[in-house]
């Protein structure tokens, strides 16, 4: 008989166990649930789960690399590259040479663990396609087209298309029976030379077989004294359809040139060109996504504005550029120098559509228009701050 006190044992030894895997199942959720949070505060201006934005997309990075090698390059990407880490100086060459921010002071191990907890948790997620938000910050929802089978179009063009083939069959079928009647009837006098240089005797040979009417007569006349070491030069015609041509090309060459050059009706090609750059400024004009399109800004001066900037420049832009907007990854935005523009409308089209090329990143689809107006307003009023450690000035003085 079992005994009471065995049973207790192994029941015991069944809770516990139990107790002890929800409870990791409960860390690791927590640990990823905080690697989200600290992914978002100091990754996400560079990252991405599923796509290359500034640096590499991160799923699956956990396969890829060892913990022990990706807490060594969050902390210090640069150290790294020096030392001449071969898959440090990978990455570096592979993503336009922008070094990654150090981490050293601000990242723990167990901040950095978490961050890789949230990136496996996300990898193993479906992939699911992101809405980008509206102009008011609200989510569009966009369906991808579909593609429609045959079978699912509607009866009425199932029935046009049944309808236009029948059309032509019996036109074809009609044409075979006149051809087959005809024919016969005009018995040897098809073969009169008449007939033969008619349009509907060069048709009706054509059909038959003879491709005189295409390829033109052979004479087999030899020209007199063209004799070149034992070749002969028959005067044979040209083919028809060569000559067809050419005549055709003699009536557009002067229609041509009475309607561009003698009485100036038509635009020549600099005039097309002003005029179609004429019209794609006027579209641009009405198209606000449209980065050629004029904007007529004004920089914001109120408090809270550029709090509200602040905060966002913060929360986005600070891990290239720096707290203090002295640059980092990214250029310096307190001197008087700039890449792409000093002005408001300048800087709002540079954080809007990004320069993919040297790593800034397009904010168009995560911050809207006004979010990007207060953030440009609150980056010309860093002008002259002269925070410690600035970077060297790049671009033109504005």
């Amino acid at each position: 008989m079992i005994s009471i006190k065995n049973i207790f044992r192994k029941s015991s030894l069944a809770l516990i166990a139990g107790v002890l895997l929800a409870g990791s199942n409960a860390v690791q959720a927590q640990d990823a649930v905080e690697g989200k949070k600290i992914f978002d505060a100091n990754c996400a201006t560079c990252h991405s789960i599923e796509s290359d934005v500034v640096g590499p997309a991160l799923k699956d990075v956990h396969t890829r690399r060892e913990e022990a090698w990706i807490k060594q390059f969050v902390k210090n990407s640069t150290e790294m590259i020096q030392a001449g880490d071969p898959e440090a100086k990978a990455v570096f060459e592979k993503y336009g040479k922008v070094q990654m921010t150090s981490f050293a002071g601000q990242l723990s191990d167990g901040d950095i663990e978490n961050v890789i907890a949230y990136v496996k948790q996300e990898s193993e997620n479906p992939t699911t396609a992101e809405t980008p938000p509206a102009a008011d910050g609200t989510t569009i929802a966009t369906a991808a087209p579909q593609e429609v089978s045959f079978m699912d179009l509607p009866l009425l063009v199932h029935f046009t298309i049944a309808l236009s083939g029948i059309i032509i069959l019996l036109i074809i079928a009609v044409l075979i029976m006149l051809f087959r009647l005809f024919v016969p009837m005009l018995g040897d006098s098809i073969y009169d030379e008449d007939f033969r240089n008619s349009f509907a005797g060069r048709v009706l040979f054509l059909m038959r077989g003879d491709a005189t009417v295409v390829t033109g007569k052979a004479k087999d006349e030899i020209h007199s004294s063209h004799d070149f070491d034992g070749i002969q030069e028959y005067d044979n015609d040209l083919p028809p359809w060569w000559k067809t041509m050419f005549y055709v090309s003699i009536v557009f060459a002067i229609g041509y040139m009475l309607h561009f050059h003698v009485f100036n009706t038509g635009k020549l090609q600099a005039e097309e060109y002003e005029m179609e750059m004429e019209e794609a400024a006027a579209l641009a004009a009405l198209n606000a996504d449209d980065p050629n399109a004029v904007t007529t800004y004004e920089i914001l001066t109120e408090a809270t504005a550029l709090e509200s900037g602040k905060t966002i420049f913060n929360t986005n832009c600070a891990a290239c550029h720096g707290q203090e907007g002295q640059g980092t990854v990214g250029p310096n935005l307190t001197d008087e120098y700039w890449l792409h523009g000093g002005d408001v409308n300048d800087i709002f089209k540079t954080v809007k559509y990004g320069v993919p090329a040297k790593g800034m990143v397009p904010w168009q689809g995560k911050l809207t228009k006004d979010q990007i107006l207060e953030v440009s307003s609150y980056i010309l009023s860093l002008q002259g701050s002269n925070p410690a450690n600035a970077k060297e000035p790049q671009g033109e003085k504005m």
